[in-house]
């Protein structure tokens, strides 16, 4: 077992001499006189043991190598050894060198200040310097003689004029004095102004406009400030007397004018009758008009005027605020605009029907959902009638396109109706601009849904003269037996009263004249009556088809498009009703007559491509449902069957969206032994009209290969079957089987493997020159950053050493005073304390 640390030691310290057996008084000073340098060998030994005797002075790996290897650099140290102890204390030393003078020398200045004229300018030159200097040395001797007594005769004194400077600053002193009192009595009167330059030019102007004093003479004495003041004044007053003359000689001059004035507007006034003749000619002898009156009392009057007219003014302005302003009209606009912005309607309602098509959000729906979010009293006086909001967002989709209605067909606003006549259209229009139901002009700009009351006011004025005002009570016409004014029914019920003598070809006028007479624009209240019709229409046109004469089916569509026309300003109430005849469908699932005419009705209304309408959605789910669970059993199923099929490619026009549920009953409908001649050609009309609408769907093969053409050939319907061979074989043409791209192959990318001869893993090897230089820098930056944190630290580390020395330092020595003076005081203490005991010790021996 090796000898402990201590052991080894105490065992160096006795070799070299330090510690041993104690030596005698001789002993010791013979060594001592031997050899000198006795105390300095004995520090160095003990500095030797010391670092020999500390694990941590010197720091080598933690695990040396073993064997050699052939990557090892030629020259490289084998063992690494550091000092850490003699490297801190060197980075202290340094420390202590450089930043604690520094720490010293922060916040103080020092040093000579250098204030000598042009020392520090390299711009001026030796001569320039030198006379500086002399110029401010004679300007301080100068400053200097003004108390020397002795030297005061041979003064110079700067002059100007013949006059001293002093003399000539009270002069200016004083006329500017008087300038200002002047400028601040005058009126705004030029001729004073202009005066008191004058007067600044002379040498001086006495009271009465005289010259006083001569340009040589000097004031003998300084005038006192009331003398001043006085001299003010009288200038003042002579000055203002100067205007009241001028001013005086102006009026008699205005009044000599005015007097003339009379005449000059007679003569005026019968040119101007002489151009342009009145209906009552101004009388020749005009009273003679006296102008020259008291200019005080003219003043008066004028400002009586002023004031009338101010009032006038602001009655004028307050009036403006409440009219009624027309607004500016858009320019024509040539065929080309015309067509490029027709071009860009279009495209815009194609995009936002494919968006819906697809369900892609809506912006315009979300924003105008959040519109309806705010209220409904705000959406009702907001309103408008011209292009009516997007309502149906609140259902939670986009609402109905005006564009999305098919081409060829206008709304029911366009319609001119007949024999129905009115006032003419000034008196019309003159009655609905003075009622007084809150529609304004800008509104009637504004509304396009008008064309449809204006367009029966222009036909009714070109077909009759005299007729009833609309809102007028019940008067009959003999024109086609009809009557002008119905009121407005607000349930089915009302409505049947109102058609009830009414033959049904007339149905389409009535509804069209009840809504010209109860037009929301007429009346506030007309809105909800309006709405509370359009559910009867709704449910009338339900109601018609279930009637024992049942009525064409041109009254049917003009019922449907007046709905259409009704659902832009009532989407709501519409809506709700068409949902509620789909729920009774949907309860029921027997599509009745009235059924059918609903689900025509809701492919002509509303846009059918969209990917979920809260209206179209349910009515063709109804419709794929009956159509997939029932089996024809009778001839009203296949004939109901037609019609649905028929309608649901209707709706599947634009979308062309696959309904199995159709195929599967069109094929059993052609299969059944009681379909009839029309009907089998209504189900191969349907069938030809799936083919060509999915013809580019990928599974048109599998939809009609087998079942289709097997039923067609046995009906023996060579047209169409020959149609379906047709759109079969170009689908299997355009079908392809999934192959592998055809690509020439890409040979494997191959390199010669390089080999470095002195390899060394510590170095890279970049090909690549910029990117190896930017590595190498980033690597240095970061070694250099790592190295500065390093040292900044430890200069915050000596600082925070610093600072807490100089603070024990002056802690010290502020405790080593405060002893100090409280031993003082202790001590004075003590003292008076004795001489009080020894006074109080001699006044007892006294007594």
């Amino acid at each position: 077992m090796p000898p402990s640390q201590l052991k080894r030691l105490k065992e160096s310290l006795r070799e070299q001499g330090i510690t041993g057996p104690e030596r005698g008084k001789k002993q010791k000073k013979k060594s001592y006189e031997a050899n000198s340098n006795s105390r300095t060998q004995r520090n160095t030994a003990l500095s030797r043991t010391r670092e020999s005797f500390n694990p941590f002075e010197f720091k080598t790996v933690a695990r040396p190598k073993k064997f050699e290897v052939t990557m090892n650099r030629p020259n490289a140290p084998k063992d690494k050894i550091g000092r850490p102890g003699a490297t801190k204390s060197l980075g202290e030393e340094i420390r202590r060198r450089t930043l604690l003078p520094e720490m010293s020398k922060r916040n103080k200045v020092g040093g000579i200040l250098d204030r000598r004229i042009g020392e520090n300018d390299p711009t001026m030159t030796p001569d320039e310097r030198m006379l500086e200097r002399f110029t401010r040395e004679k300007q301080r001797m100068k400053g200097s003689l003004l108390f020397d007594l002795e030297e005061a005769g041979d003064e110079e004194e700067l002059t100007h004029l013949g006059r001293s400077l002093s003399s000539r600053k009270e002069v200016m002193r004083t006329d500017d004095y008087d300038a200002a009192s002047v400028q601040a009595s005058s009126d705004d009167d030029d001729t004073g102004t202009a005066q008191s330059h004058k007067r600044r030019k002379s040498p001086s102007v006495g009271v009465d406009g005289l010259s006083g004093n001569t340009e040589g003479e000097q004031p003998k004495r300084k005038k006192s400030k009331a003398e001043i003041m006085k001299e003010v004044i009288a200038k003042s007053k002579f000055y203002k007397h100067e205007r009241q003359l001028a001013k005086e000689e102006d009026d008699d001059l205005r009044e000599e004018l005015d007097k003339d004035l009379p005449d000059v507007l007679v003569a005026l006034r019968g040119h101007l009758n002489l151009l342009h003749p009145l209906p009552q000619p101004f009388p020749k002898e005009a009273p003679a008009n006296d102008f020259s009156i008291n200019p005080d009392r003219a003043a008066f009057v004028n400002d009586i005027s002023k004031k009338n007219a101010d009032k006038e003014y602001d009655e004028r302005v307050r009036q403006m605020l409440f009219d009624q302003r027309s607004k500016p009209t858009e320019r024509t606009k040539t065929e080309d605009e015309r067509a490029e912005e027709e071009a860009t309607l279009l495209k815009d309602r194609e995009e936002q029907r494919l968006r819906r098509m697809r369900g892609d959000p809506d912006e315009d729906a979300q924003k105008n959902q959040n519109d309806c979010n705010r209220g409904v009293e705000e959406e009702e006086d907001n309103i408008t009638y011209d292009e009516p909001e997007d309502d149906a967002a609140e259902f939670g989709f986009s609402g109905i396109s005006h564009g999305s209605r098919p081409v060829g067909i206008d709304d029911e606003d366009d319609f001119l109706v007949d024999d129905y006549t009115v006032d003419n259209l000034s008196e019309s229009e003159t009655e609905l601009s003075e009622s007084n139901y809150g529609v304004d002009g800008g509104d009637d700009a504004r509304n396009l849904d008008d064309e449809f009351l204006t367009d029966i006011l222009l036909e009714d004025e070109r077909n009759s003269g005299d007729s009833l005002t609309i809102g007028s009570a019940q008067n009959f016409s003999q024109v086609s037996g009809l009557a002008y004014t119905y009121p407005c029914p607000r349930s089915h019920e009302d409505l049947l009263k109102v058609l009830e003598d009414v033959p049904i070809s007339a149905t389409p006028i009535i509804v069209q004249r009840i809504r010209a007479l109860y037009h929301p624009k007429l009346r506030p209240e007309n809105k909800e009556m309006l709405a509370d019709f359009a559910v009867a229409l709704v449910n009338h046109l339900a109601y018609m088809p279930s009637q024992k004469l049942c009525p064409p089916l041109a009254i049917t569509e003009t019922l449907i498009r007046h709905i259409h026309s009704l659902s832009r300003t009532f989407p709501d109430r519409i809506a709700r009703e068409f949902r509620s005849h789909l729920q009774y469908l949907h309860n029921t699932n027997k599509p009745t007559p009235g059924d059918l005419i609903i689900l025509t009705a809701i492919g002509s209304i509303y846009p059918t491509s969209d990917h979920f309408h809260q209206v179209v959605t349910p009515a063709i789910t109804l419709m794929a449902r009956w159509l997939g669970m029932t089996s024809p059993k009778n001839v009203e199923d296949l004939a109901i069957g037609a019609y649905l099929g028929a309608l649901c490619l209707q709706y599947q026009k634009l979308s062309k969206r696959y309904m199995p549920e159709l195929v599967r009953f069109t094929f059993l409908a052609l299969g059944s032994p009681l379909k009839t001649t029309d009907l089998t050609e209504a189900h191969i009309r349907n069938l030809g009209a799936m083919a060509d609408l999915w013809f580019s769907k990928s599974a048109f093969t599998e939809i009609f290969a087998q079942d289709a053409i097997e039923t067609l050939s046995i009906l023996k319907q060579k047209k169409a079957y020959q149609r379906l061979q047709i759109l079969l074989s170009q689908a299997q043409l355009a079908r392809r089987p999934l192959e592998l791209h055809h690509h020439r192959p890409l040979p494997i990318k191959t390199a010669i493997p390089k080999f470095e001869e002195g390899f060394n893993p510590d170095k890279h090897y970049d090909p690549d020159r910029d990117r190896a230089d930017a590595s190498k820098l980033r690597a240095e930056y970061k070694r250099e950053r790592k190295g500065a944190l390093r040292e900044l630290r430890k200069d915050a580390n000596f600082i925070a050493r610093e600072k807490l020395k100089e603070k024990k330092e002056k802690d010290r020595a502020y405790e080593a005073k405060y002893k100090r003076l409280v031993a003082e005081i202790q001590g004075e203490e003590g003292r008076e304390k004795n001489a009080y005991d020894r006074e109080k010790r001699a006044r007892k021996e006294k007594r």
